[in-house]
């Protein structure tokens, strides 16, 4: 009973950093959604519809215990070319929301089909880069929001951003225009976050109660908040805090629903299947690496959360929402805050729900360079130098796709950089395998060659390497017992070498296994 009610505190704790960390991001997504040069197309309202969508709907059919879903910033490129095709104007993003519900209706579908096993085929080097660039990605983007250049949206995490910057250049920019009591927020929010790490923090219970990232929040707003009544010269400007409708009037008029009148439109359906399966894709990435944090080792059934994600964005369509999908950035945050189940995912919707509601007008008094504070702490924890040193230690084979990965998603996206990812991690495989399936061992004139595994026409160049190689007067025996498959170029191959191996007055012998049909064709 007793680890049942400690569970739940730490849920209910857990739930509230998520919350803070969702805040902006479901913000800054809405407002990355939009075309470029097109601000007011996608409401802020979508991405918390989407934000309460992903943690209330998502969280209670999923089958995942920590992953956190919500509007994500690898489909705002999407969203956005996506209403530009749509027409560009207002009423785009209402066809838009057709999309959505389109795009769960199939996602739900694909849950049912087993489109899940995807996620099975990742390699762990690479998961693991994905990891840490999302933590590289963090520290670097919210750098500029910690010291005052709020120019970027909160949620953007694209390469190349706004005024021909990109995730590097902006640092200099940022520095550039510095803001004092903004950096002083970010300082304190960042010393706290690093306290309450602390063994002396954790071993005391009243600091296990109360999360690190909500002393952050309100410390940074007490700053804030006593500069505009004691120092005036430095007030925090609007742009440097969280920016919501400021009553509820002003936020439920952007409420916007499907147009079902466009059900018949091409690309309206060419819209829906692009959006499902990035998010699909997405989202077993993200339910991947989730469980590769988890602590306990749960496994999340992919079927069953692609089905989740389905009813979740048919649910934020019709509400308005932008699409969901699981979140790695929330789900990093849950983990890191101690969340045992979903609990916390469903708290943090809840939470995102009734405080934009009741109380935007606290809400609005943050200071982003706090939540910046936290979320380049979570990506601190995500991208720690341990996980580099642990990746070099297992070889190249790991640690070359890892590295890979975390700099193709750095200067692309998510999807870009785990694709490039995969495919080195491919060449090593491939590589390795080339390797290790024809050894060559020889004693003065006596040679050994021993076929393993499976040989494919890959290996064919180093067969023929190894048998030109053999001197005359020689005896090769070549030795296929241990081979499961062999490809027929090689079998080619070896057969050549067997018919014209007299000319060198070379013996051969080979030796096969009697019940491999493949290895019949052999020449005796």
């Amino acid at each position: 009973m007793k680890n049942k009610i400690t569970s739940i505190g730490g849920d209910i704790s857990a739930s509230i950093v998520v919350f803070l960390v969702a805040l902006p991001l479901c913000l800054g997504v809405a407002q990355a959604s939009n075309p470029q040069g097109q601000a007011n197309i996608v409401p802020l309202l979508g991405g918390i519809i989407a934000g309460v969508v992903g943690g209330i709907v998502v969280g209670f059919f999923s089958g995942s215990q920590l992953s956190v879903s919500g509007p994500a910033a690898g489909l705002t490129a999407i969203v956005g070319a996506a209403i530009i095709k749509l027409g560009g104007n207002a009423q785009a993003y209402e066809i838009f929301l057709m999309s959505v519900v389109l795009a769960g209706m199939i996602q739900i579908v694909m849950g049912y089909i087993n489109a899940g096993i995807i996620g099975d085929y990742i390699p762990n080097s690479v998961i693991k880069g994905m990891l840490a660039a999302i933590g590289l990605i963090l520290i670097l983007k919210q750098m500029p929001h910690l010291i005052g250049e709020d120019t970027d949206p909160v949620g953007d995490e694209t390469f190349v951003e706004v005024g021909h910057k990109n995730t590097f250049t902006s640092l200099f920019y940022a520095f550039k225009n510095l803001t004092p009591a903004v950096v002083l927020i970010g300082a304190i929010g960042i010393a706290i976050m690093i306290m309450w790490e602390t063994s002396y923090f954790k071993s005391k219970k009243i600091f296990q109660l109360v999360p690190g990232a909500l002393v952050v929040v309100v410390i940074g707003t007490l700053i804030s908040e006593l500069y505009k009544t004691y120092n005036t010269s430095n007030i925090l400007e609007a742009k440097h805090l969280v920016n919501l409708p400021s009553n509820r009037n002003e936020l439920f008029s952007s409420f916007q629903h499907p147009s079902f009148s466009y059900l018949s439109k091409p690309q309206v359906w060419i819209s829906a299947f692009t959006l499902a399966i990035v998010a699909s894709l997405e989202t077993l990435l993200g339910v991947e690496a989730v469980d590769k944090l988890d602590s306990l080792k749960r496994v999340t059934p992919t079927n069953k959360e692609l089905r989740a994600q389905g009813i979740g964005n048919v649910f934020s369509g019709l509400a308005g929402g932008l699409p969901v999908t699981s979140v790695i950035v929330r789900s990093s945050a849950n983990v890191n805050a101690g969340a045992t189940s979903k609990l916390s995912t469903i708290l943090h919707g809840v939470f995102l729900m009734l405080t934009v509601i009741f109380i935007p007008n606290i809400l609005n008094k943050i200071p982003l360079s706090a939540l910046a504070a936290i979320l380049i702490f979570t990506g601190y924890k995500l991208a720690k130098v341990s996980l580099f040193k642990e990746f070099y230690k297992k070889g190249w084979d790991q640690f070359v796709p890892f590295v890979a990965t975390i700099v193709a998603i750095l200067c692309t996206d998510l999807l870009v950089g785990i694709g490039i990812g995969i495919i080195v991690g491919l060449f090593f495989m491939v590589r390795s395998n080339f390797r290790s399936s024809v050894f060559v061992v020889h004693d003065n004139n006596n040679y050994l060659v021993r076929l393993r595994k499976d040989v494919s026409f890959l290996n064919k160049p180093i067969v023929k390497l190894k048998l030109e190689k053999v001197p005359e007067n020689a005896f090769v025996i070549i030795d296929a017992t241990r081979a499961d498959f062999i490809d027929k170029d090689v079998i080619e191959e070896i057969n050549n070498f067997i018919i014209h191996a007299h000319l060198k007055n070379i013996t051969v012998e080979v030796k096969k296994s009697l019940n491999k049909p493949m290895h019949s064709l052999f020449i005796k």
